[in-house]
């Protein structure tokens, strides 16, 4: 038995009592940080630190929770910070509640799905405020936020092992790709415009269109970025730019991350996708002379594309640029062998189903599960 249920079964055998949030915190909201100097404390918004200002609007552990944007993207401050409107601060009654504990809990309750508007996601205190909390005593909370820390910990251990053998191995795939790609193929130079050989296609702007009943999904910058992690979904009566098998997906501008100029992805069945503004479809004019996969492995990243970005600010990529750029195009049998190539190095790196993705995904998975057991409760009975 561990100490959490030794504690249970003493402290609390029939249960634990449930609280709304409103009657154990309370939710404050941000402020305007533009006539904040440069300083020391930490400026959240709900991506969270933004800057650093010489004020701060609260000094005590809160639980900080997006009011708009990322929903579910909770941050737990125990140092002087300050929020802006977009994110909700909390003054947490520390005689019931460990804020520490109410941060773990709080990231059970899927805020992420709990918007309150149509458009930017958002949400509401009075929502919030009726969200049940249990509150079992502080002693159980104390040891439940000790083993969650630790777990924590030895969780984020693992995941820095193993992302950086997976950064081992994206830096082997890429020595790889560079030396098949920038090959001379028998002396063989990247001569061919893009033109010559693509249809180019500008996308559309699907925004509005969004809509959550929708099945067929957005080609945007962030889902290029995160191989697909990242989906919007419209519907297909809604498609303003349909993207078909065989199509390779570019993005022409930026994120602020700054990892997403250049990246393809590679369309491999009719209706399942359509493309957004600032992604630019590429279509074979003659797949009897150039391989679309082939395509795909070439300008995803290309550095004659990359060379226009100046590190400043978010790259666009006239379609000049991307028309303009020479790649060489060797027999149609070379072609394939490259991408058969290609295509299982890609999978040991990106396929969530095989190798070292599947281990991190294991990991989280893992800890999700056990944070939220350590965090139900059987209701005390009134």
């Amino acid at each position: 038995m561990s100490r959490i249920d030794e504690l249970i079964r003493e402290l609390c055998p029939a249960g634990v009592t449930l609280m709304q949030l409103g009657e154990v915190v309370r939710i404050r909201n941000g402020k305007d940080h533009k006539t904040l100097a440069e300083g020391i404390y930490p400026v959240y918004g709900s991506g969270g630190i933004m800057r650093y200002g010489n004020e701060y609007l609260y000094n005590k552990p809160s639980v900080l929770i997006p009011r708009k944007g990322s929903l579910g993207n909770l941050f737990y401050v125990d140092k002087p910070f300050w929020t802006v409107d977009t994110i909700f601060y909390t003054e947490v009654d520390s005689g019931q509640l460990i804020p520490k504990y109410l941060y773990y809990f709080m990231s059970t309750v899927g805020l992420g799905d709990m918007n309150q508007a149509g458009g930017v996601p958002s949400q509401t205190q009075s929502v919030l405020n009726r969200i049940n909390v249990p509150v079992p005593p502080l002693e159980i909370q104390g040891e439940i936020v000790r083993v969650l820390d630790s777990f924590t910990e030895l969780e984020a251990e693992l995941e820095a092992e193993l992302e950086a053998e997976l950064e081992a191995r994206r830096a082997q795939y890429a020595y790889y790709r560079t030396k098949l790609l920038s090959s001379t193929f028998d002396g063989m130079q990247p001569t061919t415009p893009l033109e010559d050989v693509v249809v180019f296609t500008n996308a559309k702007a699907h925004e509005r269109l969004v809509n959550p009943d929708g099945d067929v999904a957005l080609l945007t910058a962030r889902f290029i970025s995160t191989q697909g992690r990242s989906v919007r979904y419209v519907r297909a009566c809604d498609v303003l730019t349909p993207a078909r098998s065989g199509d390779v997906a570019l993005v022409m501008s930026d994120l602020p991350n700054g990892r997403a100029l250049a990246r393809t992805f590679y369309v491999n069945a009719d209706g399942m996708y359509a493309a957004n503004q600032r992604v630019c479809l590429l279509t074979v004019k003659d797949t009897k002379k150039l391989n679309s996969k082939f395509l795909f492995y070439v300008m995803d990243r290309n550095e004659q594309l990359l060379a226009y970005d100046s590190g400043v600010d978010q790259t666009h990529l006239k379609k000049s640029y991307i028309t303009n750029t020479l790649i060489a195009v060797p027999p149609l049998s070379v072609q394939e062998q490259i991408v058969e190539i290609l295509d299982k190095f890609d999978a040991l790196v990106s396929d969530l189903s095989i190798g070292l993705p599947a281990e991190l995904a294991a990991r989280r998975k893992q800890y999700k599960y056990y944070r939220d057991r350590l965090l139900t409760f059987d209701e005390l009975v009134a």
